[in-house]
């Protein structure tokens, strides 16, 4: 599984993952997305952070007790007591990206619901919220400064000691 905060690269990072290993990817935001039938932005707008927040606990138990391969978890699924404890004892890594890095991959002006407003400030305010708990749940941590995704794919490779059929 892997967790981090928006531009960190979880999708791009899995998808190269799953792709190297064999394994099927999933995205715990796009199973929102489809259970919800609207974008996550609109289902914040709609429903609110709260009904957000229990989709995502019920898209994270889903995937975590049912599907075999390589896991992207939305950025703030690790604010969940429950999704901490489920994660315990799998193998998690948390990509670490520095804000800059984060922007030029992602912007900011990207329709992310709490980066709306003062998006660098908010983006900060959420790492210092974040980190400790990605911390907590991960078994790996591999920084993605200056790495393109598929050296992020080998350090996570590296970082869980699995083979890279590629080698």
């Amino acid at each position: 599984m892997l967790v981090g905060p928006p531009g960190s690269g979880k999708s791009t990072v899995g998808r190269v993952l799953a792709q190297r290993l064999g394994l099927p990817f999933r995205d715990t935001d796009e199973d929102i997305e489809r259970t919800a039938g609207k974008p996550i932005p609109e289902i914040f707008v709609d429903e609110g952070e709260p009904h957000f927040r229990q989709l995502e606990r019920d898209a994270v138990r889903a995937a975590a007790s049912e599907f075999a391969g390589v896991l992207a978890l939305g950025g703030g699924a690790v604010m969940a007591d429950a999704t901490r404890e489920l994660l315990a004892p799998l193998p998690v890594v948390y990509l670490e990206v520095a804000l800059a890095d984060a922007v030029k991959r992602v912007g900011l002006d990207a329709p992310r619901p709490l980066l709306a407003v003062n998006p660098r400030a908010r983006w900060r305010e959420l790492m210092e919220a974040r980190r400790p708990l990605y911390l907590e749940v991960a078994t790996a941590v591999v920084d993605t400064q200056d790495r393109t995704p598929e050296q992020v794919a080998d350090a996570v490779l590296e970082a869980l000691e699995l083979k890279n059929p590629h080698d």
